[in-house]
């Protein structure tokens, strides 16, 4: 209302400052910069509602005075045209010039929190796997400490001493087991985690994607001894989202699947030749499993990169062993 007022102001000035053009004295001649200034100023920061609605009433008086007194209706309305409806168009322009900046950038920093809300979540939800893989794999060991713990208790030839540390052993290998379950349990209160096959080994992984249609290899070179739990769940993981990718991005697409496994780690690398003989499947999901495959890798202390490569794509993950191998796999 304000604003309407102000502008409907300008407008009559300037019919006022328009209305005889004839020896114009030096102060009206600087009066006509002066509305151009507040209306372009007006246009530029303070938005009116029903804005044309004022400047059309205000171009009334014009016409009514084209008919009395015809050149004088003419240059008032030619003042306002020039000096009040022209600079305010042009502050109108730069505000919605300014506005549509504005509203970019916001929308860029929502996708930007959006992304990283994005990758939080993949991160918890690998977080979620590996917690159900530490269960699994130190759920079962702490068991069987139990177990020995109780046959040494009930051995015929242990003395009363050696029996209650014995009983001692199996009650607190239970309670350790009871107490990884439910920090396993607040670990997972982020969501469910995703199943994913526990005796599926790599390669019987890639045979099932041959057998899907993919054209993949695999190649392993290096040692072949079982790997410890968490790096074997962990190099699975990397091959069945690798592989989920070039099926997805790069159908048709010749895959390697490169395993190089010394006695200090293995790295896991797969890559595709980016070779595109079929139309390319709709992307479905949000994206994150790149992201969570990162997480995972990380928390074992190891690394991974993903980028293009000699014209396709390729995956490699560095897994390195912790301490010696338990001898356990699938």
């Amino acid at each position: 209302m304000r604003n309407g007022a102000i502008l409907a102001a300008i407008a009559g000035l300037g019919l006022l400052n328009g209305y005889s053009l004839t020896d114009i004295p030096l102060w009206r001649q600087f009066f006509f910069l002066a509305l151009a200034v507040a209306a372009y100023l007006h246009g530029r920061h303070l938005p009116a509602r029903r804005a044309w609605l004022v400047l059309a009433t205000a171009a009334v008086p014009g016409a009514v005075l084209v008919v009395l007194d015809f050149w004088a209706g003419v240059g008032a309305l030619m003042t306002l045209g020039l000096f009040v409806v022209l600079p305010w168009l042009a502050g109108r322009f730069r505000r919605q010039q300014a506005e549509l900046v504005k509203a970019g950038l916001e929308r860029v920093a929502r996708l930007e929190r959006e992304q990283e809300y994005v990758a939080e979540r993949a991160r918890l939800r690998e977080r979620a796997r590996i917690a159900a893989d530490m269960h699994d794999s130190l759920g079962h060991d702490l068991a069987l400490i139990a177990l020995r713990a109780g046959a040494l208790e009930l051995a015929s030839d242990m003395t009363e001493q050696a029996r209650e540390a014995a009983a001692e052993l199996r009650t607190g290998a239970v309670a350790a087991a009871d107490r990884l379950r439910r920090t396993v349990a607040v670990l997972r209160e982020t969501g469910p985690a995703p199943a994913e096959p526990a005796e599926e080994s790599v390669q019987a992984l890639v045979e099932r994607a041959r057998a899907a249609g993919m054209a993949v290899t695999l190649r392993h070179d290096g040692e072949r001894e079982a790997l410890p739990p968490l790096v074997d769940r962990a190099a699975h993981r990397v091959v069945q989202e690798s592989l989920t990718n070039a099926a997805r991005y790069a159908p048709g697409a010749d895959v390697l699947v490169h395993i190089e496994q010394a006695r200090d780690g293995i790295t896991v690398t797969v890559s595709d030749s980016g070779t595109l003989r079929a139309a390319p499947l709709a992307p479905s999901g949000n994206g994150s499993g790149i992201e969570g495959l990162r997480e995972r890798v990380r928390l074992l202390g190891g690394t991974l990169r993903a980028g293009p490569l000699d014209g396709g794509f390729a995956v490699t993950a560095r897994l390195p062993f912790d301490g010696e191998r338990n001898g356990t796999g699938r």
